[in-house]
């Protein structure tokens, strides 16, 4: 599981380079494979270990052709997804589209959550995590249902 944010650079290329204490997790448990695609409701993407990306990819076989948000949903998930294979060196390149999307240019911050991480422009996560804390803030935590017993 993946935990954790750490600030990369994208190179010249568009290229990527996993922290090293996930590239050997990914390659011994996920052959390097991931997939590549973009938070739907997030300016970021998301990457996911070949596996966990099956999971997700079964979960959209199930969603409707015919109802215009479930299409919406796996039209912007499958047409953006891409699969890549970490090189020797832990790199990953990010199509020119997915990078337009997340709006990624030289700093980044790569996020772990559990099952994938998100890539985020830096200053975009930066504005993320204040937008978080406020809302986390805000939140009457007791009266909802699901963290009224969240305790750390």
């Amino acid at each position: 599981m993946f935990s954790g944010a750490s600030a990369i650079n994208l190179d010249t290329k568009g290229r990527i380079a996993i922290p090293k204490r996930y590239r050997e997790p990914l390659h011994a448990c996920h052959n390097s494979q991931l997939v590549i695609t973009v938070d739907i409701q997030s300016s970021c993407l998301l990457l996911y270990p070949i596996q966990e990306w099956e999971k997700v990819a079964a979960k959209l076989a199930l969603l409707s052709d015919t109802q215009p948000t479930e299409r919406a949903i796996k039209r912007m998930l499958l047409g953006y997804a891409h699969e890549c294979e970490l090189d020797g060196n832990g790199r990953m390149l990010l199509p020119t589209p997915l990078r337009q999307y997340a709006n990624l240019d030289k700093r980044a911050m790569l996020v772990g959550q559990l099952n994938k991480f998100e890539l985020w422009d830096e200053a975009a996560w930066q504005q993320q995590i204040e937008q978080s804390r406020l809302a986390i803030l805000n939140e009457d935590l007791a009266a909802n249902e699901r963290l009224a017993d969240f305790s750390l």
